[in-house]
């Protein structure tokens, strides 16, 4: 893929990504318009379905909708409200974790960097820029590996890990996407471009793809 075909390709993608759900966490983020509750269901989304984050998500923040409520909680109770999300009782711990911090270093709010989100325990550059993104509106990219395995897939870039991605993105890609890749590969890759045989004979993408890596589609 050309780096002046990215603008095409981030218009179809938008077209494309309307007939599917958005990604839980965005919702999270559009419905309480807050920083805590993106970390929160963050948390909550690692190696987890979508619709079991909504659900869990939904279940927490109707007993806990602050971090002043949250440390009021035991891990246990965390734990239920949340399950089945994936390692809900480690999840549990580390959102109490999380809170206690977020209350005695920080007044209860959650940072608006990168930098200092990566120092929570638990949280990495991919979650820390949803906070950013997401729940502040400042510029940033969030890259999960949907984001990674595709922008390689395409030939726009070539790298080896979800942050040497974030970084060469943050050199190319013009800013006006910097808020909407991740949300668009996600979905993206959740129903059509697939880590295993994705579905390129019905992808509209497949005139700029290099397909880097793909073995057998569909």
């Amino acid at each position: 893929m050309e780096d002046s075909q990215i603008h095409q390709v981030m218009a179809v993608l938008a077209e494309e990504c309307r007939q599917w759900q958005t990604p839980s966490v965005t919702v999270v983020a559009e419905q309480y318009r807050s920083p805590f509750h993106v970390l929160v269901s963050c948390l909550i989304s690692l190696r987890t379905k979508d619709a079991v984050t909504a659900s869990a998500s939904a279940r927490l923040f109707s007993r806990a909708s602050s971090v002043q409520e949250m440390v009021l909680l035991s891990p246990e109770e965390i734990a239920e409200l949340i399950y089945p999300a994936g390692f809900y009782r480690t999840k549990a711990r580390q959102i109490l974790a999380i809170c206690e911090r977020l209350l005695a270093e920080y007044g209860g709010t959650v940072p608006n960097t990168v930098e200092e989100l990566v120092r929570l325990n638990g949280v990495g550059r991919k979650t820390a820029n949803l906070v950013v993104t997401l729940g502040y509106g400042k510029a940033g990219i969030c890259v999960d590996v949907h984001v990674h395995r595709i922008t390689n897939r395409w030939g726009y870039l070539a790298s080896r890990t979800p942050e040497q991605t974030e970084q060469v993105l943050r050199q190319k890609l013009p800013t006006e996407y910097w808020l909407q890749i991740n949300d668009l590969l996600v979905c993206y890759g959740q129903n059509r471009c697939f880590p295993v045989t994705p579905a390129c004979s019905e992808c509209r993408l497949a005139g700029w793809c290099s397909r880097v890596g793909v073995t057998k589609s569909r």
